[in-house]
C-alpha cells in the first residue's frame, strides 16, 4: 500500500475527500496533511477523520530540510489540495512525477502565480468563457506548468457567477480528483 501525503491551506475540502477516498482502498492511504496555515479549518477536518495534521512554515518548507524530511520519511506520492505555495526544487527532485496538484480551470488558461480560487472563477466569468473545468498535473518547478494528467470541463451559461463557477468545479474536484489520484499510483506501481 502507497503512502500519501497531502498539502492544504484553507478549508481542507479536497484533503478531506482524499482522505475519506484512500480510507476505503488498497490502493494507498493517507499518512498525514501538512498545513502552512494554523488557522486552517483542514485541522479540524483531519481530527475528525482521525488523521496526523502538522503546521509548517516557510523556513521549515524552503530553509530547512523538515519537511522534506518527514516526506521521505512518509509520502510515496505528495498530494497538493488548495496549497498554494510553490514547491521548493529538493522537494521536486525527491519525488520526480509524483507530485500531483488540482487547478480550477482548464489549464494553460488561467493558470500561474495569483491565478487561484475566485480569482481565477472571477477571470472566467469576466472574459465570458463558455466553459471552464479542472486540471490535474504534475508539479514541476513553475506554477501550473507540470504535464497534464487529466482535465474535466463543465459548461458555463451568461448568467453563471464568479461563485456558480466555484460550485461547479468543486463538484468536478469532489467527482474525479481521488479517482485520478488512485490511477495514477495503480499504473506508476505497473
Amino acid at each position: 500500500m502507497k503512502r500519501i501525503v497531502v498539502f492544504a491551506s484553507g478549508s481542507g475540502s479536497n484533503a478531506e475527500n482524499i482522505i475519506k477516498f484512500f480510507n476505503h482502498t488498497k490502493t494507498a492511504k493517507v499518512t498525514m496533511v501538512l498545513c502552512n496555515n494554523e488557522q486552517a479549518k483542514v485541522f479540524d477536518r483531519c481530527k475528525k477523520l482521525d488523521t496526523k495534521c502538522l503546521h509548517f512554515n516557510r523556513a521549515d518548507f524552503s530553509k530547512t530540510e523538515k519537511v522534506l524530511d518527514i516526506l521521505k520519511k512518509q509520502a510515496d506520492f505528495v498530494i497538493l489540495a488548495g496549497f498554494l505555495w510553490k514547491i521548493p526544487e529538493k522537494i521536486i527532485s525527491a519525488f520526480p512525477n509524483k507530485i500531483i496538484n488540482i487547478h480550477p480551470a482548464l489549464l494553460p488558461k488561467y493558470g500561474g502565480k495569483g491565478m487561484y480560487g475566485m480569482h481565477v472563477h472571477k477571470a472566467v466569468a469576466e472574459n465570458k468563457e463558455s466553459e471552464t473545468g479542472i486540471t490535474i498535473h504534475y508539479v514541476n518547478e513553475n506554477y501550473d506548468e507540470g504535464g497534464i494528467i487529466f482535465q474535466a470541463k463543465t459548461t458555463l451559461t451568461e448568467q453563471d457567477t464568479p461563485e456558480t463557477i466555484a460550485e461547479k468545479i468543486h463538484i468536478l474536484e469532489q467527482r474525479y480528483f481521488p479517482k485520478v489520484i488512485e490511477e495514477i499510483i495503480i499504473t506508476t506501481n505497473e
